[in-house]
Protein backbone atom coordinates (compact mmCIF):
# COMPACT_ATOMS: atom_id res chain seq x y z
CA UNK A 1 0.00 0.00 0.00
CA UNK A 2 3.18 2.48 0.66
CA UNK A 3 4.67 1.43 -3.07
CA UNK A 4 1.15 2.38 -4.44
CA UNK A 5 0.39 5.67 -2.57
CA UNK A 6 4.39 6.90 -3.81
CA UNK A 7 3.74 6.19 -7.18
CA UNK A 8 0.48 8.13 -6.97
CA UNK A 9 1.95 11.01 -5.13
CA UNK A 10 4.43 11.05 -7.96
CA UNK A 11 1.99 11.82 -10.86
CA UNK A 12 1.25 15.90 -9.58
CA UNK A 13 5.01 16.80 -10.34
CA UNK A 14 5.10 14.58 -14.00
CA UNK A 15 2.39 16.58 -15.08
CA UNK A 16 3.10 19.60 -13.49
CA UNK A 17 7.17 19.23 -15.47
CA UNK A 18 5.03 18.64 -19.07
CA UNK A 19 2.98 21.33 -18.52
CA UNK A 20 5.71 23.63 -17.88
CA UNK A 21 7.34 22.38 -20.99
CA UNK A 22 4.65 22.40 -23.31
CA UNK A 23 4.02 26.61 -22.53
CA UNK A 24 7.77 26.29 -23.10
CA UNK A 25 7.26 25.19 -26.24
CA UNK A 26 4.14 28.00 -27.08
CA UNK A 27 6.58 30.89 -25.86
CA UNK A 28 9.36 29.34 -28.36
CA UNK A 29 6.59 29.33 -31.31
CA UNK A 30 4.91 32.22 -30.47
CA UNK A 31 8.28 34.58 -30.85
CA UNK A 32 9.43 32.44 -34.32
CA UNK A 33 8.79 34.67 -36.78
CA UNK A 34 6.03 34.20 -39.60
CA UNK A 35 6.64 32.53 -42.83
CA UNK A 36 7.49 34.65 -46.29
CA UNK A 37 5.08 34.19 -48.30
CA UNK A 38 7.00 32.94 -51.22
CA UNK A 39 8.46 35.07 -53.86
CA UNK A 40 6.83 34.67 -57.06
CA UNK A 41 8.22 32.99 -60.20
CA UNK A 42 8.90 36.17 -62.24
CA UNK A 43 10.45 38.16 -59.18
CA UNK A 44 13.22 38.28 -57.69
CA UNK A 45 12.46 39.27 -54.21
CA UNK A 46 14.45 40.19 -50.86
CA UNK A 47 12.66 41.61 -47.40
CA UNK A 48 11.55 44.76 -48.65
CA UNK A 49 12.11 45.08 -52.62
CA UNK A 50 10.83 43.03 -55.52
CA UNK A 51 11.99 43.03 -59.18
CA UNK A 52 9.74 41.29 -61.84
CA UNK A 53 10.16 40.49 -65.80
CA UNK A 54 7.32 39.05 -67.86
CA UNK A 55 4.41 39.29 -65.19
CA UNK A 56 1.28 38.10 -66.23
CA UNK A 57 -0.51 40.74 -63.93
CA UNK A 58 0.32 42.50 -60.81
CA UNK A 59 2.09 40.04 -58.51
CA UNK A 60 -0.30 39.32 -55.15
CA UNK A 61 1.66 37.23 -52.46
CA UNK A 62 4.66 39.48 -51.98
CA UNK A 63 5.59 40.58 -48.51
CA UNK A 64 3.24 43.50 -47.32
CA UNK A 65 6.82 44.96 -46.05
CA UNK A 66 7.73 45.36 -49.30
CA UNK A 67 9.03 49.06 -50.31
CA UNK A 68 10.21 49.19 -53.38
CA UNK A 69 8.54 47.09 -56.97
CA UNK A 70 9.95 46.97 -60.27
CA UNK A 71 7.98 45.72 -63.02
CA UNK A 72 9.87 45.11 -66.96
CA UNK A 73 8.05 43.71 -69.86
CA UNK A 74 4.81 42.90 -68.05
CA UNK A 75 2.93 41.23 -70.01
CA UNK A 76 -0.20 42.66 -69.50
CA UNK A 77 -1.30 46.03 -71.10
CA UNK A 78 -4.32 47.03 -68.43
CA UNK A 79 -3.52 48.43 -64.41
CA UNK A 80 -6.89 47.65 -62.81
CA UNK A 81 -7.90 50.35 -59.70
CA UNK A 82 -6.62 49.18 -56.37
CA UNK A 83 -3.86 47.21 -58.63
CA UNK A 84 -1.33 47.99 -55.40
CA UNK A 85 -3.64 48.28 -52.31
CA UNK A 86 -2.27 45.02 -50.98
CA UNK A 87 1.06 47.00 -50.80
CA UNK A 88 0.36 50.06 -48.90
CA UNK A 89 4.22 50.53 -47.69
CA UNK A 90 5.17 51.47 -51.41
CA UNK A 91 7.76 53.79 -51.38
CA UNK A 92 9.38 53.16 -55.36
CA UNK A 93 6.94 51.94 -57.96
CA UNK A 94 8.85 51.46 -61.21
CA UNK A 95 6.67 50.76 -64.18
CA UNK A 96 8.91 51.60 -67.23
CA UNK A 97 9.63 49.73 -70.16
CA UNK A 98 6.05 47.66 -70.63
CA UNK A 99 3.03 48.08 -73.02
CA UNK A 100 0.78 49.59 -70.40
CA UNK A 101 -2.07 50.72 -72.70
CA UNK A 102 -4.66 51.86 -70.01
CA UNK A 103 -4.89 52.68 -66.05
CA UNK A 104 -8.06 52.48 -64.27
CA UNK A 105 -8.90 55.87 -62.25
CA UNK A 106 -7.70 54.41 -59.12
CA UNK A 107 -5.25 52.47 -59.93
CA UNK A 108 -2.70 54.35 -57.37
CA UNK A 109 -5.46 54.56 -54.75
CA UNK A 110 -3.82 53.06 -50.92
CA UNK A 111 -0.19 54.18 -51.74
CA UNK A 112 -0.10 56.85 -49.24
CA UNK A 113 3.56 56.68 -48.99
CA UNK A 114 4.69 56.87 -52.39
CA UNK A 115 7.74 59.14 -52.85
CA UNK A 116 8.68 57.50 -56.86
CA UNK A 117 6.84 56.65 -59.62
CA UNK A 118 8.35 55.77 -63.05
CA UNK A 119 5.73 54.92 -65.76
CA UNK A 120 8.01 55.85 -68.57
CA UNK A 121 8.47 54.19 -71.71
CA UNK A 122 5.51 52.65 -72.05
CA UNK A 123 2.02 53.12 -74.86
CA UNK A 124 0.25 55.60 -73.10
CA UNK A 125 -1.44 57.71 -74.87
CA UNK A 126 -3.54 59.58 -72.31
CA UNK A 127 -4.38 59.46 -68.31
CA UNK A 128 -7.44 59.85 -65.83
CA UNK A 129 -8.04 62.24 -64.64
CA UNK A 130 -6.44 63.44 -61.22
CA UNK A 131 -4.70 60.29 -60.81
CA UNK A 132 -1.62 61.77 -59.05
CA UNK A 133 -4.04 63.51 -56.50
CA UNK A 134 -3.28 60.69 -53.82
CA UNK A 135 -0.07 60.45 -53.47
CA UNK A 136 0.17 63.04 -50.95
CA UNK A 137 4.15 63.03 -50.63
CA UNK A 138 4.89 61.82 -54.34
CA UNK A 139 8.43 63.24 -54.92
CA UNK A 140 9.29 62.30 -58.33
CA UNK A 141 7.73 61.35 -61.73
CA UNK A 142 8.84 59.88 -64.52
CA UNK A 143 6.58 59.72 -67.66
CA UNK A 144 9.18 60.19 -70.32
CA UNK A 145 9.20 57.67 -73.83
CA UNK A 146 5.04 57.67 -73.74
CA UNK A 147 2.99 59.11 -77.07
CA UNK A 148 1.01 61.27 -75.41
CA UNK A 149 -2.16 62.63 -76.88
CA UNK A 150 -2.47 66.32 -75.70
CA UNK A 151 -6.38 66.94 -76.76
CA UNK A 152 -8.49 68.33 -73.67
CA UNK A 153 -7.99 64.77 -72.10
CA UNK A 154 -4.59 65.93 -70.98
CA UNK A 155 -5.62 69.24 -70.09
CA UNK A 156 -5.67 68.40 -66.31
CA UNK A 157 -2.55 67.20 -66.31
CA UNK A 158 -1.18 70.83 -67.90
CA UNK A 159 -3.10 72.17 -64.97
CA UNK A 160 -1.47 69.70 -62.42
CA UNK A 161 1.96 70.02 -63.50
CA UNK A 162 1.42 74.35 -63.41
CA UNK A 163 1.05 73.54 -59.40
CA UNK A 164 2.90 70.25 -57.82
CA UNK A 165 5.90 69.94 -56.17
CA UNK A 166 6.54 67.17 -57.26
CA UNK A 167 9.57 67.01 -59.95
CA UNK A 168 8.75 66.00 -63.52
CA UNK A 169 10.93 64.82 -66.17
CA UNK A 170 9.92 66.71 -69.02
CA UNK A 171 7.55 65.20 -71.28
CA UNK A 172 6.50 65.75 -74.74
CA UNK A 173 3.58 65.41 -76.98
CA UNK A 174 3.06 62.75 -80.03
CA UNK A 175 -0.21 64.06 -81.17
CA UNK A 176 -2.26 66.23 -82.61
CA UNK A 177 -0.28 67.80 -85.36
CA UNK A 178 -0.18 71.13 -83.92
CA UNK A 179 1.19 70.07 -80.65
CA UNK A 180 3.88 67.68 -81.80
CA UNK A 181 7.21 67.50 -80.09
CA UNK A 182 5.60 70.40 -77.66
CA UNK A 183 6.46 70.05 -73.90
CA UNK A 184 3.56 69.30 -72.02
CA UNK A 185 4.93 71.73 -69.28
CA UNK A 186 5.07 74.48 -71.75
CA UNK A 187 1.19 74.09 -73.42
CA UNK A 188 -1.13 77.02 -72.74
CA UNK A 189 -4.06 75.68 -70.88
CA UNK A 190 -6.20 78.65 -73.42
CA UNK A 191 -5.87 76.78 -76.42
CA UNK A 192 -7.68 74.02 -75.25
CA UNK A 193 -11.16 74.15 -76.32
CA UNK A 194 -12.41 71.20 -74.05
CA UNK A 195 -15.97 72.35 -73.80
CA UNK A 196 -19.03 70.88 -76.28
CA UNK A 197 -22.56 71.00 -76.24
CA UNK A 198 -25.17 68.85 -77.17
CA UNK A 199 -29.59 67.76 -77.04
CA UNK A 200 -30.06 65.14 -75.72
CA UNK A 201 -33.67 63.65 -75.16
CA UNK A 202 -35.23 64.81 -72.28
CA UNK A 203 -38.97 63.89 -72.50
CA UNK A 204 -41.49 62.60 -74.63
CA UNK A 205 -44.80 64.17 -75.13
CA UNK A 206 -47.08 61.38 -76.64
CA UNK A 207 -49.40 63.65 -79.18
CA UNK A 208 -48.33 65.56 -82.30
CA UNK A 209 -48.85 69.41 -81.91
CA UNK A 210 -48.42 72.54 -84.25
CA UNK A 211 -47.08 75.06 -82.37
CA UNK A 212 -45.54 75.55 -78.88
CA UNK A 213 -45.38 78.76 -76.95
CA UNK A 214 -43.91 79.27 -72.92
CA UNK A 215 -45.33 81.82 -70.70
CA UNK A 216 -44.81 82.35 -67.19
CA UNK A 217 -48.06 83.27 -65.18
CA UNK A 218 -48.20 83.83 -61.06
CA UNK A 219 -44.21 82.94 -61.02
CA UNK A 220 -44.98 79.65 -62.36
CA UNK A 221 -43.43 78.16 -65.87
CA UNK A 222 -46.35 76.87 -68.73
CA UNK A 223 -46.41 75.89 -72.11
CA UNK A 224 -49.22 75.91 -74.87
CA UNK A 225 -49.29 73.70 -77.48
CA UNK A 226 -51.98 73.46 -80.35
CA UNK A 227 -52.92 70.10 -81.00
CA UNK A 228 -55.63 70.01 -84.05
CA UNK A 229 -55.55 65.51 -83.81
CA UNK A 230 -56.99 66.19 -80.16
CA UNK A 231 -59.47 69.21 -81.00
CA UNK A 232 -57.48 71.55 -78.62
CA UNK A 233 -54.90 73.85 -77.07
CA UNK A 234 -53.28 71.95 -74.18
CA UNK A 235 -52.11 73.70 -71.62
CA UNK A 236 -48.67 72.02 -69.43
CA UNK A 237 -47.15 73.31 -66.75
CA UNK A 238 -43.34 72.99 -65.58
CA UNK A 239 -43.21 70.73 -62.25
CA UNK A 240 -40.21 71.78 -60.69
CA UNK A 241 -39.67 68.86 -58.26
CA UNK A 242 -40.05 66.10 -61.27
CA UNK A 243 -38.55 68.31 -63.51
CA UNK A 244 -41.39 67.27 -66.18
CA UNK A 245 -43.80 68.86 -68.17
CA UNK A 246 -46.98 67.63 -66.67
CA UNK A 247 -50.80 68.17 -68.22
CA UNK A 248 -52.73 71.37 -66.70
CA UNK A 249 -55.81 72.22 -68.89
CA UNK A 250 -57.39 72.12 -72.03
CA UNK A 251 -58.73 74.49 -74.10
CA UNK A 252 -61.49 73.29 -76.72
CA UNK A 253 -60.41 73.78 -80.47
CA UNK A 254 -61.06 71.59 -82.96
CA UNK A 255 -59.46 73.03 -85.52
CA UNK A 256 -56.37 74.60 -83.58
CA UNK A 257 -52.72 76.18 -85.86
CA UNK A 258 -51.87 78.37 -83.07
CA UNK A 259 -52.43 78.81 -79.25
CA UNK A 260 -50.85 82.29 -77.81
CA UNK A 261 -50.84 83.05 -74.28
CA UNK A 262 -50.29 86.74 -73.00
CA UNK A 263 -50.24 88.07 -69.48
CA UNK A 264 -52.22 91.72 -69.60
CA UNK A 265 -51.73 93.73 -66.39
CA UNK A 266 -51.63 89.90 -64.50
CA UNK A 267 -54.40 88.49 -66.17
CA UNK A 268 -53.53 85.78 -68.86
CA UNK A 269 -55.45 85.19 -71.96
CA UNK A 270 -54.70 82.97 -74.70
CA UNK A 271 -55.55 83.60 -78.45
CA UNK A 272 -57.03 80.35 -80.20
CA UNK A 273 -56.14 80.33 -83.92
CA UNK A 274 -58.47 77.30 -85.96
CA UNK A 275 -58.57 76.57 -89.60
CA UNK A 276 -62.07 76.11 -89.77
CA UNK A 277 -64.77 77.75 -87.15
CA UNK A 278 -63.40 80.75 -85.93
CA UNK A 279 -60.79 81.95 -84.03
CA UNK A 280 -61.31 83.27 -80.37
CA UNK A 281 -59.81 84.94 -77.12
CA UNK A 282 -59.86 82.88 -73.76
CA UNK A 283 -59.56 84.36 -70.26
CA UNK A 284 -58.29 82.26 -67.09
CA UNK A 285 -60.42 83.22 -64.70
CA UNK A 286 -58.19 82.13 -60.67
CA UNK A 287 -61.58 82.33 -59.00
CA UNK A 288 -63.18 79.23 -61.09
CA UNK A 289 -59.64 77.98 -61.90
CA UNK A 290 -60.95 77.21 -65.60
CA UNK A 291 -60.66 79.18 -69.24
CA UNK A 292 -63.68 81.18 -70.84
CA UNK A 293 -64.10 82.51 -73.61
CA UNK A 294 -63.86 86.34 -73.99
CA UNK A 295 -64.49 87.13 -77.55
CA UNK A 296 -64.42 85.98 -81.13
CA UNK A 297 -62.19 87.26 -83.74
CA UNK A 298 -64.02 88.42 -86.92
CA UNK A 299 -64.24 85.41 -89.41
CA UNK A 300 -64.31 87.77 -92.08
CA UNK A 301 -61.36 89.61 -91.33
CA UNK A 302 -59.31 86.38 -90.48
CA UNK A 303 -60.12 83.18 -92.88
CA UNK A 304 -57.09 80.83 -92.81
CA UNK A 305 -54.99 81.97 -89.78
CA UNK A 306 -51.03 80.21 -90.10
CA UNK A 307 -48.98 82.34 -86.68
CA UNK A 308 -49.78 84.59 -84.63
CA UNK A 309 -47.30 87.43 -83.20
CA UNK A 310 -47.38 89.41 -79.27
CA UNK A 311 -46.17 92.44 -78.63
CA UNK A 312 -45.92 95.69 -76.77
CA UNK A 313 -45.27 98.82 -78.86
CA UNK A 314 -45.31 102.29 -76.40
CA UNK A 315 -46.93 100.55 -73.58
CA UNK A 316 -50.21 99.34 -75.99
CA UNK A 317 -50.49 95.43 -75.95
CA UNK A 318 -51.19 94.34 -79.47
CA UNK A 319 -51.33 91.04 -81.27
CA UNK A 320 -51.36 90.39 -85.15
CA UNK A 321 -52.56 87.37 -87.28
CA UNK A 322 -51.05 85.98 -90.09
CA UNK A 323 -53.80 85.12 -92.82
CA UNK A 324 -53.08 82.48 -95.58
CA UNK A 325 -56.05 82.73 -97.07
CA UNK A 326 -56.38 84.40 -100.59
CA UNK A 327 -59.58 86.52 -99.61
CA UNK A 328 -58.16 87.49 -95.82
CA UNK A 329 -55.44 89.94 -94.53
CA UNK A 330 -53.18 89.74 -92.29
CA UNK A 331 -54.57 91.70 -89.25
CA UNK A 332 -53.86 93.59 -86.33
CA UNK A 333 -55.31 93.69 -83.10
CA UNK A 334 -55.18 95.66 -80.34
CA UNK A 335 -55.96 95.76 -76.28
CA UNK A 336 -58.34 98.14 -74.59
CA UNK A 337 -59.59 97.97 -71.29
CA UNK A 338 -61.69 95.16 -71.56
CA UNK A 339 -61.09 93.30 -74.66
CA UNK A 340 -58.74 93.30 -78.24
CA UNK A 341 -59.85 95.45 -81.49
CA UNK A 342 -58.89 95.10 -85.01
CA UNK A 343 -56.50 97.89 -85.01
CA UNK A 344 -55.45 97.30 -88.61
CA UNK A 345 -55.42 95.49 -91.85
CA UNK A 346 -52.28 94.64 -93.11
CA UNK A 347 -51.09 92.83 -96.69
CA UNK A 348 -53.84 91.41 -98.20
CA UNK A 349 -54.65 88.87 -100.91
CA UNK A 350 -50.81 87.32 -100.09
CA UNK A 351 -51.71 84.04 -98.54
CA UNK A 352 -49.01 84.94 -95.81
CA UNK A 353 -47.51 82.51 -93.53
CA UNK A 354 -45.53 83.87 -90.77
CA UNK A 355 -44.67 87.12 -88.83
CA UNK A 356 -42.32 88.39 -87.18
CA UNK A 357 -41.90 91.29 -84.51
CA UNK A 358 -38.36 93.17 -84.32
CA UNK A 359 -37.92 96.03 -82.11
CA UNK A 360 -34.46 97.56 -82.29
CA UNK A 361 -32.98 100.89 -82.58
CA UNK A 362 -36.38 102.09 -81.29
CA UNK A 363 -38.09 101.24 -84.48
CA UNK A 364 -40.44 98.53 -84.12
CA UNK A 365 -40.94 96.30 -87.44
CA UNK A 366 -43.15 93.37 -88.00
CA UNK A 367 -42.05 91.12 -91.19
CA UNK A 368 -44.59 89.47 -92.58
CA UNK A 369 -43.75 86.03 -95.12
CA UNK A 370 -45.44 84.66 -98.31
CA UNK A 371 -45.75 81.91 -100.16
CA UNK A 372 -46.32 84.13 -102.93
CA UNK A 373 -44.40 87.17 -102.67
CA UNK A 374 -40.69 87.98 -101.29
CA UNK A 375 -41.38 89.10 -97.44
CA UNK A 376 -42.19 92.66 -96.31
CA UNK A 377 -41.21 94.91 -93.56
CA UNK A 378 -43.66 97.34 -92.31
CA UNK A 379 -42.27 99.96 -89.97
CA UNK A 380 -44.41 101.29 -86.85
CA UNK A 381 -44.97 104.91 -87.57
CA UNK A 382 -45.69 106.43 -84.19
CA UNK A 383 -47.66 109.41 -85.77
CA UNK A 384 -50.03 107.13 -87.23
CA UNK A 385 -50.04 104.33 -84.48
CA UNK A 386 -49.86 102.09 -87.54
CA UNK A 387 -47.61 100.03 -89.10
CA UNK A 388 -46.23 101.36 -92.83
CA UNK A 389 -44.90 99.49 -95.58
CA UNK A 390 -41.03 99.59 -95.52
CA UNK A 391 -39.61 97.43 -98.43
CA UNK A 392 -39.52 93.94 -99.64
CA UNK A 393 -36.66 90.93 -99.20
CA UNK A 394 -36.14 90.87 -102.46
CA UNK A 395 -33.38 88.53 -102.18
CA UNK A 396 -36.26 85.19 -101.21
CA UNK A 397 -39.40 85.17 -103.55
CA UNK A 398 -40.90 82.77 -101.51
CA UNK A 399 -40.49 82.02 -97.54
CA UNK A 400 -42.22 79.69 -95.64
CA UNK A 401 -41.13 81.18 -92.27
CA UNK A 402 -39.08 84.53 -90.97
CA UNK A 403 -36.91 84.40 -87.88
CA UNK A 404 -34.66 87.38 -86.65
CA UNK A 405 -31.36 87.29 -84.27
CA UNK A 406 -28.61 89.89 -83.75
CA UNK A 407 -24.77 88.83 -83.25
CA UNK A 408 -22.69 91.62 -82.08
CA UNK A 409 -23.71 94.54 -83.77
CA UNK A 410 -25.62 93.34 -86.40
CA UNK A 411 -28.77 92.01 -87.64
CA UNK A 412 -29.40 89.11 -89.26
CA UNK A 413 -32.66 87.55 -90.80
CA UNK A 414 -33.59 83.76 -91.16
CA UNK A 415 -35.68 82.30 -93.64
CA UNK A 416 -36.80 78.88 -94.48
CA UNK A 417 -37.95 77.90 -97.85
CA UNK A 418 -39.92 74.50 -98.47
CA UNK A 419 -38.45 74.54 -102.37
CA UNK A 420 -35.00 75.39 -102.51
CA UNK A 421 -32.46 76.48 -100.10
CA UNK A 422 -33.42 78.53 -96.92
CA UNK A 423 -31.21 81.98 -96.57
CA UNK A 424 -29.13 83.77 -93.91
CA UNK A 425 -28.95 88.00 -94.63
CA UNK A 426 -27.49 90.29 -92.68
CA UNK A 427 -28.89 93.96 -92.51
CA UNK A 428 -26.31 96.55 -94.09
CA UNK A 429 -27.47 99.62 -93.45
CA UNK A 430 -29.79 100.25 -96.87
CA UNK A 431 -30.70 96.42 -97.74
CA UNK A 432 -29.95 92.57 -97.04
CA UNK A 433 -26.99 90.75 -98.15
CA UNK A 434 -27.16 87.05 -98.68
CA UNK A 435 -24.01 85.63 -96.46
CA UNK A 436 -25.27 81.76 -95.75
CA UNK A 437 -27.92 79.20 -97.66
CA UNK A 438 -28.58 76.06 -96.29
CA UNK A 439 -30.04 73.06 -97.61
CA UNK A 440 -33.79 73.05 -96.91
CA UNK A 441 -36.08 70.77 -98.95
CA UNK A 442 -39.56 70.56 -97.20
CA UNK A 443 -38.20 73.26 -94.69
CA UNK A 444 -41.70 74.57 -93.04
CA UNK A 445 -40.02 75.84 -89.47
CA UNK A 446 -36.59 77.62 -88.58
CA UNK A 447 -35.90 78.61 -85.30
CA UNK A 448 -32.44 80.86 -84.01
CA UNK A 449 -32.05 80.54 -80.53
CA UNK A 450 -29.64 81.51 -77.68
CA UNK A 451 -28.53 79.31 -75.33
CA UNK A 452 -25.80 80.23 -72.01
CA UNK A 453 -23.97 82.50 -74.90
CA UNK A 454 -23.86 79.96 -77.34
CA UNK A 455 -26.12 80.58 -80.63
CA UNK A 456 -28.15 77.29 -82.40
CA UNK A 457 -30.20 77.43 -85.52
CA UNK A 458 -33.03 74.78 -85.62
CA UNK A 459 -34.12 73.64 -89.37
CA UNK A 460 -36.70 71.31 -89.88
CA UNK A 461 -37.93 69.46 -92.92
CA UNK A 462 -40.78 67.16 -94.00
CA UNK A 463 -38.46 64.92 -95.71
CA UNK A 464 -34.73 64.46 -93.65
CA UNK A 465 -34.01 64.91 -89.82
CA UNK A 466 -33.92 68.26 -88.40
CA UNK A 467 -30.47 69.71 -88.64
CA UNK A 468 -29.18 72.09 -85.58
CA UNK A 469 -26.15 74.53 -86.60
CA UNK A 470 -24.34 76.69 -84.27
CA UNK A 471 -22.87 79.97 -85.14
CA UNK A 472 -19.53 80.13 -85.78
CA UNK A 473 -18.77 83.71 -84.91
CA UNK A 474 -15.40 83.67 -86.69
CA UNK A 475 -16.33 82.97 -89.61
CA UNK A 476 -19.82 84.45 -89.08
CA UNK A 477 -21.83 81.35 -90.45
CA UNK A 478 -23.47 78.59 -89.06
CA UNK A 479 -21.70 75.09 -88.90
CA UNK A 480 -23.59 72.08 -88.92
CA UNK A 481 -23.58 70.84 -85.15
CA UNK A 482 -26.36 67.71 -84.61
CA UNK A 483 -29.24 65.83 -86.16
CA UNK A 484 -32.05 65.57 -84.35
CA UNK A 485 -34.85 62.49 -85.13
CA UNK A 486 -38.13 64.92 -85.31
CA UNK A 487 -40.49 63.99 -87.57
CA UNK A 488 -42.42 66.80 -89.75
CA UNK A 489 -41.76 69.52 -87.16
CA UNK A 490 -43.62 72.76 -87.14
CA UNK A 491 -42.02 75.04 -84.61
CA UNK A 492 -38.94 74.90 -82.73
CA UNK A 493 -39.59 76.46 -78.87
CA UNK A 494 -36.92 77.68 -76.73
CA UNK A 495 -37.80 77.26 -73.03
CA UNK A 496 -35.37 78.13 -70.14
CA UNK A 497 -36.92 75.99 -66.81
CA UNK A 498 -35.04 76.37 -63.85
CA UNK A 499 -31.53 74.85 -64.23
CA UNK A 500 -32.64 73.05 -67.35
CA UNK A 501 -32.67 74.45 -70.89
CA UNK A 502 -34.82 72.59 -73.01
CA UNK A 503 -35.79 72.86 -76.92
CA UNK A 504 -38.97 71.95 -77.70
CA UNK A 505 -39.73 70.53 -81.08
CA UNK A 506 -43.91 69.79 -82.04
CA UNK A 507 -44.49 67.69 -84.51
CA UNK A 508 -47.37 67.68 -87.60
CA UNK A 509 -47.13 63.65 -87.52
CA UNK A 510 -45.52 61.72 -84.45
CA UNK A 511 -44.77 62.92 -80.62
CA UNK A 512 -43.76 66.40 -79.85
CA UNK A 513 -40.07 65.80 -78.58
CA UNK A 514 -38.61 67.88 -75.61
CA UNK A 515 -34.76 67.94 -76.10
CA UNK A 516 -31.95 68.92 -72.89
CA UNK A 517 -29.36 71.11 -73.97
CA UNK A 518 -26.57 69.92 -71.54
CA UNK A 519 -23.16 71.09 -71.14
CA UNK A 520 -20.04 68.65 -71.72
CA UNK A 521 -16.73 68.87 -70.20
CA UNK A 522 -14.48 66.87 -72.37
CA UNK A 523 -11.40 66.92 -70.53
CA UNK A 524 -13.36 65.71 -67.28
Amino acid sequence: MAGLRARRGAAPGLLALSALGFCLMLQVSAKRPPKTPPCPPSCSCTRDTAFCVDSKAVPRNLPSEVISLTLVNAAFSEIHDGAFSHLPLLQFLLLNSNKFTLIGDNAFTGLSHLQYLSLANNNLQTLPRDIFRPLDILNDLDLRGNSLNCDCKVKWLVEWLAHTNTTVAPIYCASPPRFQEHKVQDLPLREFDCITTDFVLYQTLSFPAVSAEPFLYSSDLYLALAQPGVSACTILKWDYVERQLRDYDRIPAPSAVHCKPMVVDSQLYVVVAQLFGGSYIYHWDPNTTRFTKLQDIDPQRVRKPNDLEAFRIDGDWYFAVADSSKAGATSLYRWHQNGFYSHQALHPWHRDTDLEFVDGEGKPRLIVSSSSQAPVIYQWSRTQKQFVAQGEVTQVPDAQAVKHFRAGRDSYLCLSRYIGDSKILRWEGTRFSEVQALPSRGSLALQPFLVGGRRYLALGSDFSFTQIYQWDEGRQKFVRFQELAVQAPRAFCYMPAGDAQLLLAPSFKGQTLVYRHVVVDLSA
